[in-house]
């Protein structure tokens, strides 16, 4: 059942003023939702992080009622028939779901298993199999990874290799949560294009996104905004300025501008030296951290190519690069949970291979990219109380500091909820409070704006400088405007090896570099470049508006 948009507009999915509260929840995830899912039609669906996008996902997929239970409300039908009377595979016929965290979706050992595992359990002959996983692969530009395991992917891989397995199933509606959060700009692109197409031939896209200015370049027929689980918007992506928020919504930079000169000015304290916890060492000083010629490689695949790399206090280091170019291998490499086949790493002027667990956590506090790397208490208390009980912080500063950092990441309220049952946004948050309540002296970060809202993502970076506990931070990101807002040097990593490193104007003010690196510029990169004979230097998007 695909029909044709522009002929029969009949809708794949409807959805009947729909209201969901999870079992033992107070509040409503959603009130009164209706909308309808069109063939050829790309759905984005925006709005702050716990607003209920997710909920209404797993209500357009069935997993509302079928595994998650509550009270549900009004109706969904899918292709006609109601979700209440529909079983997954019955479902998993027409609607595909690209998960939020690839890690859980993620079954097989390797690349082409993956995709041919859903193709298997549809008892596709062999061959037919074979052929559409590799179709797919090929689609998501994966094909030369085929024989790879998929432990051994970088996050922004196993991301793109999740919407290869659903891809090969042919579904009539494509579901994403936040496809973009763990790919480079020039995938994320490639991805979106995807999409694109696939509505050309017929297929519903519903898009599920924070990087909104992104999912505008491909013309979305539809965008909704959801706020506190009502639709506040559903119309054009024209017309979506006129409801948004641009301190919630990250939406062009030369409309949010606009917007922000005739709202009244917050005053905000920009981040700078005095933020952190020491100024920069004069010169001969021992740096944080030291990498010198740095090799490393997973059994014969080398991904570290003679990296050498000073972290000294003051730094608040964007390390920027492709998918799958070695970044989180490099900060790994900064914790010792790695170690160099060849060269040195060393903090304060120790060998890491010298030091415990225990020491260097007490100097370097690490958050992975995937929570599910990291969570594993029974409560988010005790969660965020386990690193600086291992560290030896006395039960007063425990206390303190797990109060200080729940409040800081916004999850006050939640201390005795188990991890697993947070959304993955606030997951993520809760990885970052576990490593600030550590008060380590150096801040490492990997992907720490995934699954975040802008206003969420601006508030706790905001919160992290004002903290003034870390002398440095260094922090991984796809995120170009994160880099520009909160960077004040640029790494550009590709292949392996740092091919820039300096401030961020002078880095991302080159073209070729960014091309390199899998870079687009954004719309606030082009408008810092345009405005910098006049401001000097590059500002995040409020203080950007501020200065003019």
């Amino acid at each position: 059942m695909t029909g044709d948009v522009a002929g029969e507009h009949v809708p794949l999915i409807r959805v009947e003023h729909v209201g969901f509260r999870y079992r033992q929840a107070k509040e409503q995830a959603l009130t009164d939702v209706s909308l309808e899912v069109l063939p050829g039609q790309i759905l984005l669906i925006a709005g702050p992080s716990g607003c209920g996008k997710s909920t209404l996902l797993r209500c357009l997929n069935g997993l509302i009622p079928n595994s998650y239970r509550g009270e549900l409300t009004g109706d969904v039908r899918i292709a006609g028939r109601s979700t209440r009377e529909l079983r997954l595979a019955e479902i998993s016929r027409v609607v595909g779901t690209v998960l939020q965290d690839p890690e859980r979706q993620i079954v097989a050992s390797h690349v082409l298993e993956e995709v041919a595992f859903g193709l298997e359990n549809l008892g596709l002959e062999a061959s037919r199999i074979v052929d559409r996983a590799e179709s797919s692969l090929g689609e998501l530009d994966l094909f030369h990874l085929k024989e790879r395991e998929t432990c051994s992917l970088s996050g922004g891989e196993k991301q793109k290799l999740a919407v290869a397995g659903v891809l090969a199933l042919e579904p009539q509606v494509l579901i994403m949560d936040e496809p973009l959060a763990h790919l480079d700009p020039v995938s994320a692109r490639e991805t979106l294009a995807l999409c694109r197409r696939l509505a050309a031939k017929g297929c519903a896209v519903v898009i599920v996104e924070h990087r909104v200015e992104e999912v505008l370049r491909i013309g979305p027929e539809r965008v909704l905004l959801l706020e506190e689980g009502r639709v506040t918007y559903d119309g054009t992506g024209e017309g979506l300025a006129e409801a948004a928020d641009p301190r919630a919504v990250k939406l062009p930079a030369p409309l949010a501008l606009r917007l922000l000169a005739g709202s009244p000015r917050a005053v905000i304290e920009e981040p700078g030296e005095t933020s952190l916890a020491s100024a920069p060492p004069a010169e001969g000083k021992t740096p944080l951290i030291e990498l010198r010629d740095v090799e490393f490689g997973y059994d014969d695949r080398p991904v570290l190519r003679g990296v050498s790399l000073r972290v000294c206090a003051g730094d608040r280091i964007a390390v920027l690069g492709p998918n799958g170019s070695g970044k989180s291998t490099l900060v790994k490499q900064m914790i010792g949970l790695l170690r160099p086949r060849h060269g040195t790493v060393e903090i304060q002027g120790q060998s890491v291979a010298r030091m415990s667990v225990a020491q260097v956590a007490g100097h370097v506090g690490y958050v992975f990219q995937s929570p599910a790397h990291m969570l594993f208490a029974p409560s988010v208390a005790e969660e965020v109380a386990f690193g600086p009980r291992n560290i030896g912080q006395s039960h007063e500063e425990i206390v303190r500091h797990t109060v200080q950092a729940l409040a800081l990441m916004g999850l006050s309220g939640c201390e005795d909820r188990p991890p697993l049952t947070l959304s993955f946004g606030q997951q993520r948050r809760l990885c970052i409070a576990c490593v600030i309540a550590m008060r380590s002296r150096v801040l490492l970060m990997d992907e720490p704006t995934a699954g975040q809202d802008y206003r969420s993502y601006t508030r706790f970076m905001d919160g992290i400088s004002q903290l003034g506990v870390f002398a440095s931070q260094v922090f991984i990101t796809h995120d170009l405007d994160l880099a520009i807002g909160y960077a004040n040097r640029v790494v550009l990593f590709v292949d392996g090896r740092i091919l820039a490193d300096g401030v961020p104007h002078e880095v991302l003010g080159q073209p070729d570099l960014l091309r390199l690196c899998r870079l687009h510029p954004t719309s606030l990169l082009e408008e810092n470049l345009r405005l910098l004979p006049r401001t000097g230097r590059f500002y995040r998007l409020e203080l950007l508006a501020q200065s003019l």
